[in-house]
């Protein structure tokens, strides 16, 4: 019996549904359908055999390939998603085995990568409307498996804070960083507010990787300070949507710039929505940013209950409004990730 995980079967759910359907609906700020929906002519996904065409027809589809020429009724598709989607809402493990048919199904189209294989981090080109119309990468973010972050975490993206007020000797520090269990994020939290009540100070000093600094200021050369404040809040109040951090940040003003800079010109708000859209279309922490997009053109975002909603970076306002609403922080391993410490 065939057995994948979440992640695969749901991206395959997506790209059977988009096939059967023949549309992408558009989603709003707040991740409800807005009406308009966008005919979807053509998808493009990598497969064992090279670059693959789904091309939508009235009642049928046309895959065709290095090695592969035929045509199979939309319908099939809709059927064969439908099973998928069932699957997913009702297991609960990551591994999750074939519904009856499917496998069937897919020896005929000669799916045998359930994940797209790519380098560009985009999960398949879709071309909307006519073969005028230039096809764009998408990336799928769904509810119901586990998400990619868009923004990688690990020791390329660590902040450095510079603990001052008090000297601290070499067992106290050895104290201060031991833990029975070394990949509790809250063990963080709990270090700090040692350190703290002992009359240290955390202060921001500098991003640990030096690409990933000049990626962050570019959006603003005081960029990382804000960042790092954000992420200090995460951790000692246990709060992770990013509006809401943005809410504390502009009461807080960690660049002492002037009130009406926050309240009329909306300025956190706007470097943090700038940001978003930077990590969703191409920055990455190791990696050199000078502003130009990736091949990621969009996401299709799916809830708990497999509807599907686009964003494109063509409606840039929509797009960074919704990842503004939408995004929180996530803790990370503290021994994988090798943050959280307190070293000379």
């Amino acid at each position: 019996m065939l057995t994948a995980t979440r992640r695969e079967w749901n991206e395959l759910y997506v790209f059977f549904a988009l096939l059967a359907q023949g549309i992408l609906t558009l989603g709003d700020a707040e991740g409800n359908p807005t009406g308009r929906t966008l005919p979807i002519a053509r998808i493009v996904r990598q497969e064992h055999d090279g670059t693959r065409r789904y091309t939508v027809e009235p009642s049928e589809v046309h895959v065709k390939g290095e090695v592969m020429d035929a045509r199979f009724p939309r319908e099939d598709f809709a059927t064969v998603a439908a099973l998928i989607l069932d699957a997913l809402r009702r297991c609960r493990e990551d591994e999750i085995e074939a519904p009856e048919g499917v496998e069937g199904f897919l020896d005929a189209l000669k799916i045998y990568d359930m994940e797209a294989r790519t380098d560009d981090r985009t999960d398949f080109y879709i071309t909307f409307h006519d073969d005028t119309f230039p096809s764009m990468g998408f990336r799928i973010y769904s509810r119901l498996c586990t998400m990619n972050p868009i923004l990688d975490g690990g020791r390329t993206a660590n902040l450095k804070f510079e603990q001052t007020g008090i000297r601290f000797s070499q067992p106290a520090v050895n104290k201060i960083n031991y833990t029975d269990d070394p990949d509790n994020p809250s063990e963080v939290a709990r270090r700090m507010l040692y350190i703290e009540s002992m009359g240290g100070v955390l202060k921001y000093s500098d991003v640990a990787e030096k690409i990933f600094r000049s990626n962050l200021c570019l959006i603003d050369l005081n960029f990382p300070r804000v960042l790092a404040e954000m992420i200090r809040v995460m951790h000692l109040d246990n709060i992770t949507s990013v509006a809401e951090l943005t809410e504390i940040i502009e009461d807080k003003n960690p660049l002492k710039i002037k009130e009406e800079l926050i309240r009329k010109h909306l300025y956190y708000r706007y470097k943090i929505k700038e940001f978003l859209l930077a990590l969703a279309l191409g920055m990455r922490p190791a990696k050199l940013y000078n502003g130009t997009d990736s091949a990621v053109a969009g996401f299709v975002m799916v809830d708990a209950q497999g509807r599907m909603r686009a964003y494109r970076k063509t409606e840039r306002q929509i797009f960074a409004d919704y990842l503004f609403t939408h995004t929180r922080l996530e803790k990370g391993h503290p021994e994988q990730d090798k943050y959280g410490y307190l070293e000379r």
